[in-house]
């Protein structure tokens, strides 16, 4: 069932963020903003979930091309090999921001994206996306890119 949590960007409310990261942790998806669209959410812990994605998508779960969202880049060498300095350096200065950097994925990525050969990691610039990403815990989410009005509604009436 879908339901709408209405939460600030400015001032994202605890209580709310935890009722969208509760969702996630039983296996649902979010629509959320980022800093550039609004994005296709789940812990991708949960395999179910990723399907559900994937088939939104219409791709297979192991073809497909998520990005990763993340809180900071604390995390980092969890899912991505070891990267140069100045590579590092220049995802110190535009992260957070509108940016989805594509580095080579280490062999710990989760099951489904194990031989992925590369990962997308972004950093939004969108304290809600953040927070829901900090208060998941260090697991990550993927996001969808470009959604649609028509595909926004077909999903909140699916459920």
């Amino acid at each position: 069932m879908a339901e709408f949590i209405r939460i600030y960007e400015e001032n994202p409310n605890p209580k709310e963020i935890k009722k969208v990261v509760d969702v996630l942790k039983r296996g649902g998806l979010i629509i959320y903003p980022t800093d550039t669209v609004y994005g296709l959410g789940c812990d991708i812990t949960n395999i179910r979930a990723l399907e559900r994605i994937a088939q939104i998508k219409g791709v297979k779960l192991e073809k497909s091309n998520f990005s990763f969202v993340c809180h900071d880049l604390s995390n980092l060498s969890d899912y991505v090999k070891q990267i140069d300095t100045s590579t590092f350096k220049i995802l110190k200065r535009a992260l957070p921001g509108p940016y989805t950097f594509i580095l080579p994925g280490a062999k710990t990525l989760p099951h489904p994206f194990k031989k992925k050969k590369t990962v997308g990691i972004r950093v939004p610039n969108n304290n809600i996306a953040l927070e829901i990403v900090r208060q998941l815990g260090i697991r990550l989410f993927p996001r969808l890119f470009m959604m649609r009005t028509k595909l926004l509604s077909t999903l909140l009436t699916q459920n």
